[in-house]
């Protein structure tokens, strides 16, 4: 099979777990590019916090942000494809997560709302490089348009969140945990499967010639949807075995190991090898 696409998690995959890209990745990754594979992301990120990576890596692709929600042109930053929750949806989640008492950061028009600022919002605006804006009250805030809205609490809280909330939340809401500590809510009509489809209705690519890599269970529907699906060695054990492949860890280059292994297997200058293949 001859890959023409490649969509790679930010967050436990791409950067590791000292926040950055490793050369051996980054190398991977642009000869991957050069060698005419399409490269690209799939986050939950907003658009803010994937520049960065856009930059460093030379990409030119649709990238794939708020877990499917907003598709952006890398080289131009045009929206291509977005779909938020609906206003009522919205209002609901924020009232429980204000009800629980935990901390909430909604993105609306790529601004980032949070309902306090502490340590969990310290944290992820430095992630998302935007400043937050506080909301005393919900309000109008549903109104103007939700992208998607995030829990951050206790690995435990958040566990409790989950098991708490799957009967009452709408069916039009989707959510899961991106990193154990968030528990994040979209509309149910998006993914990073429903995305990655739209991508490749745009550039005429099946979904048999993309690789997914990731390593979250907001990673599941992609990685479930591509020809090959790739857990990283640091995922989940239920992200694992939904995985066609598992590769080395974030921290272990396995996104240099999945493309010199599937995409470029007769490369012999490839600086990486993995004794374990």
């Amino acid at each position: 099979m001859k890959y023409k696409l490649i969509t790679l998690d930010i967050d436990g995959t791409l950067i590791n777990s000292r926040g950055i890209i490793t050369d051996a990745t980054a190398e991977a990754i642009r000869r991957c590019r050069d060698a005419g594979v399409m490269v690209t992301i799939s986050t939950g990120r907003p658009v803010q916090g994937v520049r960065s990576f856009i930059e460093e890596l030379g990409l030119d692709a649709p990238i794939i942000t708020y877990n499917g929600a907003m598709i952006v042109d890398a080289a131009t930053g045009r929206v291509l494809f977005e779909r938020k929750l609906s206003a009522r949806d919205a209002e609901q989640v924020l009232r429980l997560g204000m009800e629980m008492g935990t901390t909430i950061i909604a993105w609306s028009n790529n601004e980032l709302y949070v309902n306090e600022i502490n340590d969990h919002v310290n944290t992820y605006r430095k992630m998302s490089g935007n400043e937050p804006i506080v909301f005393s009250d919900i309000g109008h805030m549903p109104d103007q348009g939700i992208t998607k809205i995030i829990w951050i609490d206790t690995i435990s809280r958040i566990e409790g969140f989950k098991e708490g909330i799957k009967d009452i939340v709408n069916d039009s809401v989707t959510f899961c945990t991106s990193q154990p500590h968030y528990l994040e809510f979209f509309n149910s009509s998006v993914s990073k499967a429903v995305a990655l489809e739209y991508i490749g209705r745009l550039c005429g690519i099946s979904r048999e010639e993309m690789i997914a890599i990731g390593d979250g269970f907001n990673d599941l529907s992609m990685i479930e949807y591509a020809g090959l699906g790739v857990a990283m060695g640091n995922a989940a054990d239920g992200v694992k075995e939904k995985a066609d492949y598992v590769t080395a860890s974030n921290d272990d280059d396995g996104i240099a190991e999945v493309i010199y292994k599937f995409i470029m297997p007769g490369d012999t200058s490839q600086p990486y090898r993995n004794t374990s293949c």
